[in-house]
């Protein structure tokens, strides 16, 4: 397979990046559907997991994904609504930073569409009797009915404030930064890699 030529304008990089993450959501495979998110732990040091990205809306830079709201990832973001969700694409070789504000929804119509949404094995993973992180005496039993965790779902939405994208190119790596203001003006520049 032969790559494309590195991008030489800076709207070319924007648009790959939002094609890539729209690729995330639709694509099980893609490694953008399973992007890593960087909170401020409660102890106030920095706290990273795996998540799945659901929903991308380039129109609104909005991403989606889902969460339970008994975990310490819900207890970070609603102390913190600040993070950083960072994705690598190794055979696109471009790397993805996105820079945002969260905003939770658990009883609301944004949620139950997410829920909704949701395919059943994906729900199970809601209904267990224990909150994310419990210590145990054993691994639990999987959880059999999936509408039992529509009370700890909850969808999280970040509002992308700044995407940095790097390219990594034999013929030398490429990084753009990108970010909006509080308008929705984009200000977007080539940087050092």
């Amino acid at each position: 397979m032969t790559r494309p030529p590195p991008p030489d304008r800076l709207e070319d990089a924007l648009a790959g990046a939002f094609a890539l993450l729209a690729r995330g959501v639709a694509d099980r495979r893609s490694p953008l559907h399973t992007p890593t998110l960087a909170t401020r732990g409660t102890d106030g040091a920095p706290n990273a997991r795996t998540v799945v990205l659901r929903a991308f809306d380039p129109g609104t830079r909005r991403l989606r994904l889902h969460t339970d709201r008994r975990s310490a990832k819900a207890t970070e973001l609603a102390a913190e609504p600040r993070v950083m969700l960072h994705a690598y694409d190794a055979a696109a070789q471009v790397q993805l930073r996105i820079a945002g504000t969260v905003s939770l929804h658990h009883d609301d119509a944004l949620a139950e569409s997410a829920w909704s949404g949701s395919r059943a094995s994906s729900r199970m993973c809601y209904a267990a009797v224990e909150p994310p992180g419990a210590a145990v005496a054993a691994p639990p039993p999987a959880p059999r009915d999936a509408e039992a965790g529509r009370g700890n779902f909850m969808a999280v939405v970040i509002a992308m404030d700044s995407l940095d994208w790097l390219l990594l190119a034999h013929e030398g790596h490429r990084r753009a930064r990108f970010a909006w203001d509080e308008a929705g003006r984009l200000s977007a520049t080539w940087i050092a890699p």
